[in-house]
């Protein structure tokens, strides 16, 4: 799993009509630079793969003022709107990936239904607890890593990890089901991108030459 194109994608629909540098800075403004593989380069090159792949609708407009070639915006499509929500929800779900994978689903959860997506973090829970399960049919927790050498460190750190998952989703699932947050259906959204123009103080600051395009 990757977070590029989740990301990408979520943030093109959140614009409804964004080109690449507002992506970008869009990304830079939740820190995904950081976090994920969400680099300039790549956005660049998720932009234009997932435009050949139908997800995004490419639209040539004024030229750049750099002087190069055409600006260029994208839309997402319905097609496109499948793939990001079917991301999102396997990303929501899934405990065994890289941190960037959840975080990216985090950054949009809202977009579906409330009742959805405590359905979704529920069977992330069940997950992590099933796979919990499995190791420790063969490692005793309470008898300490030292059972196995100092090999039983790898899956003392996979236990205490499942552990602090589970507690961690199930507080946010307690939040959700509280009432936190605006979720699909239940009103105007938070809005979390930039408007044209404004800055962003998280900006890497770092110019790329896509930025242009």
């Amino acid at each position: 799993m990757s977070a590029i194109r989740l990301l990408v994608l979520g943030a093109v629909r959140q614009h409804g009509r964004a080109h690449g540098y507002q992506v970008r800075n869009d990304l830079e403004y939740w820190g995904a630079h950081e976090w994920s593989n969400a680099k300039p380069g790549s956005i660049y090159h998720a932009l234009k793969q997932m435009a050949k792949q139908g997800l995004l609708l490419a639209h040539e407009i004024a030229p750049s003022t750099a002087g190069g070639p055409p600006r260029v915006e994208y839309e997402i499509t319905g097609q496109g709107t499948e793939e990001y929500l079917s991301l999102l929800r396997a990303y929501l779900t899934a405990y065994d990936q890289r941190p960037d994978v959840l975080t990216a689903a985090l950054g949009f959860m809202v977009d579906l239904p409330r009742e959805e997506a405590l359905a979704l973090l529920e069977e992330r829970v069940r997950k992590i607890e099933q796979w919990r399960a499995s190791v420790t049919e063969y490692y005793m927790p309470a008898e300490g890593p030292g059972q196995y050498g100092h090999i039983g460190e790898i899956m003392n750190y996979w236990v205490h990890s499942a552990d602090s998952g589970a507690e961690w989703t199930r507080g946010l699932i307690e939040r959700v089901r509280g009432g936190a947050y605006t979720f699909a259906g239940e009103g105007e959204p938070f809005v979390g991108v930039l408007a044209e123009g404004e800055e962003n103080p998280f900006a890497a600051g770092r110019p790329h030459y896509g930025d242009a395009r």
